[in-house]
């Protein structure tokens, strides 16, 4: 699936505390100079889900197992990036790797921390990244051209195709805009070439806005400027305090509760920014319940039962007969399985059952 979620952003916005916090570890050295962040940092975050923990307090397992999802701290960019300023392309190709994108923004102002273009200007900031990965995807698509300009002049149909494609697509994103908003993103030629390319500004971007404490219970003017840039062009905005997150670390969840409620926040920013990075990549959930092990298991949304098998092993897949089911809220509502199969709650699927959010299954195969 990939690598997940690449966290992006200028030097000194709060990125690496960011990463810090969701990893519950201090892995991303950070500092308050710009490029503390050498190698790209990744790590397998686990995705908070209620449900599983109500499920082990019907079946009280020996251990439970929550879904994941990889983060990469991603170094510090920079104005010129396309062209080698500051770390440079190595570090755009990093991005390349991931799928969605969290943009970490600051909007919050502290003398001590220094910023690398002097203000805060969370716009100025977001569209210097944005140009750089725009810049970065024209260059793509230019070799791309070329490349694909030698196979049409040898009659490869597949290749003029493309080409076509790829020349619309250069004049639109030499227009300033994103391959997102591209008009031809479900076609052929497009997806083709994309596969190969994994296009920058095609992907889904979620901004972090980076905010002081009193910053959390109401919205500063940074917030609001950087929430109706993000609605002009389709994203969304959560909200999180990386210093309060990383200070939240190594609490338990009584004092994390209590300290979100003194801040007035109902939900930390790094579980909103966990979750929210979970659709946004078309992932979900469907659970096994065993007095062993009570488990998340991680599938892309519209996944059939087989293949959902093969994720917990590849012959449940080869050999699949078929599925028992339970939806989540009648496993919970009567109390377990066997409860919810005197109450006539589970049902039995084939090959064709498209895997729910939150199924509780089991799965009978042969091979």
């Amino acid at each position: 699936m990939g690598l997940g979620i690449g966290l992006v952003g200028l030097p000194n916005v709060g990125k690496s505390t960011t990463f810090n916090a969701l990893t519950k570890a201090q892995n991303a050295e950070s500092a308050n100079y710009p490029f503390c962040t050498i190698e790209p940092n990744k790590a397998v975050v686990p995705v908070p889900d209620k449900r599983l923990e109500a499920l082990a307090k019907i079946v009280n397992p020996e251990k439970i197992q929550y879904s994941t999802l990889d983060f990469v701290d991603i170094a510090g960019l920079v104005a010129g990036a396309s062209k080698g300023e500051g770390l440079g392309n190595k570090f755009l190709g990093n991005i390349r790797e991931t799928e969605v994108i969290l943009h970490i923004v600051r909007c919050f102002e502290d003398p001590n921390i220094v910023h690398t273009e002097g203000t805060i200007d969370p716009i100025r900031d977001v569209e210097i990244i944005e140009q750089e990965l725009l810049f970065a995807d024209i260059d793509a698509v230019l070799k791309r051209i070329d490349m694909l300009k030698k196979k049409a002049r040898g009659n490869d149909k597949d290749a003029k195709e493309q080409l076509e494609v790829a020349e619309a697509l250069l004049a639109h994103i030499e227009n300033g805009a994103p391959v997102s908003t591209f008009s031809e993103l479900e076609s052929d030629g497009f997806l083709a070439m994309n596969k190969d390319l994994r296009l920058l500004t095609s992907k889904p971007i979620i901004y972090g806005a980076n905010v002081d404490e009193d910053g959390l219970s109401e919205d500063n003017a940074f917030v609001q400027k950087l929430k109706a840039y993000a609605d002009e062009r389709g994203s969304e905005v959560i909200k999180l305090c990386a210093k309060v997150e990383e200070d939240m670390v190594d609490f338990d969840d009584d004092e994390r509760d209590e300290m979100l409620a003194d801040l007035g926040v109902k939900e930390s920013g790094l579980e909103q920014i966990i979750h929210k990075g979970f659709a946004k990549l078309g992932l979900q959930s469907y659970f096994t319940a065993g007095v062993k092990e009570v488990r998340a298991w991680t599938i892309r949304q519209g996944t059939t039962a087989p293949k959902a098998a093969a994720v917990i092993h590849n012959d449940f897949e080869k050999g699949f007969i078929r599925a028992e089911v339970i939806a989540y809220e009648d496993f919970v509502e009567f109390g377990g399985e066997q409860g919810a199969k005197e109450a006539g709650k589970n049902r039995l699927e084939g090959k064709e059952y498209i895997v729910q959010d939150g199924d509780v299954m089991h799965f009978r195969f042969n091979v």
